[in-house]
């Protein structure tokens, strides 16, 4: 593969600009057209048939959602979404996940050029990760639908199964984690037992998410505050820049959430939460780790199996980004590979062999 070409798309001159010196500083990007609104960009892309677009949410003429709506439609291709940390930035950006947005970065909110460039080794990353993604969209037209599927219910777990609240279920995933977390949760029933869950993601973003969740499932989702209580059929959300760890007194789980210094580059991180679950949770866990680029999770859902707990791991067919999975896999540390849709039911299966 020759250099990713990308274009940007912003209505700011100015942050175009920024985002085409940044991007050029790697010598495996090239970035070979800008454009300041969807119309233009929209004639860019025909022409110079780019490998990634980075899009502004907010522009004149047609918003971001509106043009990545009609383009995943029309030309799937890999975007990275350029948000603010507003409100409704956060549900702006979470609504184009959806639509089939690799990722995104998010735009500082004083000194551009000075506060772009601390994100820029994140934006390079994202837009290399970005070039190699599954595109959802590209998916879905090939179905002939423009929507997905309705999420299937997974019925066989008894509400009399649950006999002990012991039973921990710890998720963690990344670049594509927000939609193939919510195709494992939709589907469990309200007696699941307990679930953590370390995506990595900005704050703000995180309670967002897990607030979108929580009117999705029939579980209940929050983002999680230190000394919440680990629960049968409620997830906890690792906050965006604080780790989540799984901590226990007598038969009592709950949360211990921090700043301690990033690992794997992330805070939070998925690590953490996995050490966490292999110290006090041990053969009484499973650990699912999905999508998601990098390698962040891969020692620590080793360290769960070497407790005793039962991990799985989304395969690379079903995954925006195999890069998770695959490192946690190559270190010897996954029970089970399955496909996304698969997940839960797998999950279940194995909690009500526990009880």
């Amino acid at each position: 593969m020759g250099k990713i070409r990308v274009i940007t798309v912003d209505d700011s001159a100015l942050m175009r600009q920024v985002l085409a010196q940044l991007l050029s500083k790697d010598p495996d990007i090239e970035v070979v057209g800008s454009a300041p609104d969807p119309y233009i960009a929209r004639e860019k892309i025909k022409a110079l048939n780019p490998d990634v677009i980075t899009l502004d949410v907010e522009m004149p003429k047609m918003d971001g959602l509106t043009f990545l709506e009609k383009l995943m439609r029309g030309r799937p291709m890999p975007v990275v979404m350029v948000s603010s940390l507003t409100e409704a930035g956060c549900q702006t950006t979470l609504r184009a996940l959806e639509l089939g947005a690799v990722d995104f970065i998010t735009k500082p909110k004083i000194d551009l050029r000075e506060g772009m460039e601390d994100i820029a080794d994140d934006l390079i990353a994202k837009v290399k990760a970005a070039a190699v993604a599954k595109i959802r969209g590209a998916v879905q037209a090939a179905n002939g639908s423009g929507q997905a599927p309705a999420p299937r219910v997974v019925t066989h777990l008894s509400s009399a199964m649950i006999k002990t609240t012991d039973t921990i279920i710890a998720i963690g995933s990344s670049t594509g984690g927000t939609e193939a977390v919510k195709e494992v949760l939709e589907v469990l029933p309200p007696n699941t037992p307990p679930i953590l869950i370390t995506q990595h993601m900005p704050e703000r973003f995180t309670k967002t998410w897990a607030d979108r969740m929580n009117q999705l499932c029939r579980i209940s989702v929050k983002e999680a505050e230190d000394g919440d209580s680990v629960l049968p059929g409620h997830a906890l959300v690792a906050p965006g820049s604080y780790h989540m760890a799984l901590v226990r007194s007598g038969a009592r789980y709950s949360v211990r959430i921090t700043q301690d210094p990033p690992v794997n580059r992330h805070r939070p991180s998925v690590d953490v939460l996995f050490d966490s679950v292999a110290q006090y949770a041990g053969a009484n866990a499973v650990g699912v780790i999905l999508t998601g680029m990098g390698g962040d999770g891969a020692k620590g859902m080793f360290a769960m199996k070497q407790a005793g707990a039962y991990t799985i791991a989304q395969d690379e067919a079903s995954c925006v980004v195999f890069g998770m999975p695959k490192e946690a896999i190559k270190l010897g540390g996954v029970d089970k590979i399955l496909p996304l849709g698969d997940i839960a039911g797998a999950v279940l299966t194995h909690v009500s062999r526990l009880s």
